[in-house]
């Protein structure tokens, strides 16, 4: 016995599918909500970005002293103010941002150029010490380095 196919009545659910139109909607939504997605920068806040390079330069300056007591040797922080970059030890050159404004406060032995210098720790803790003044438009902070224990505060100077 042999059965034949019979054509399917004619069943509402038998044309499920998307049309052409419903799917171009559909893409046209998703290449939207990517473009704003994408192009959404959140807005720079010159506070946080002075402090977060504060903090920046602190942990550079806690690396340098952590590798001078780890390694018994001493450690140069170095500062490039109009280059806007530092190094710790024989690292690699970090940048910074240009639109901040740097000054570097060290001995007299520690300024290698008009606009470089360092801040040298050594193998006990102790320090060349100095301070790192960072400013923007409408606020100043402030990196210090205690010269006895080598130990580095930020302060928010207003």
């Amino acid at each position: 016995m042999t059965s034949r196919c019979r054509p399917a009545r004619s069943d509402p659910d038998r044309y499920r599918g998307f049309t052409l139109i419903e799917v171009i909607v559909t893409l046209a939504i998703l290449a939207l909500a990517l473009v704003l997605v994408t192009g959404y920068k959140p807005p720079w806040s010159s506070g946080l970005g002075l402090k977060a390079t504060a903090a920046e330069l602190a942990s550079g300056l806690r690396l340098a002293r952590s590798e001078a007591i780890v390694h018994n040797r001493s450690v140069a922080f170095s500062l490039d103010v109009t280059g806007h970059r530092y190094r710790v030890g024989s690292g690699a050159e970090r940048p910074l941002p240009a639109s901040l404004s740097l000054q570097l406060l060290t001995i007299a032995g520690e300024n290698r150029e008009a606009a470089v210098g360092d801040i040298r720790f050594h193998p006990d803790g102790s320090s060349t010490g100095g301070r790192i003044s960072l400013a923007d438009r409408q606020r100043r902070m402030v990196v210090g380095v205690d010269w006895l224990t080598g130990r580095t505060s930020v302060a928010d100077v207003r």
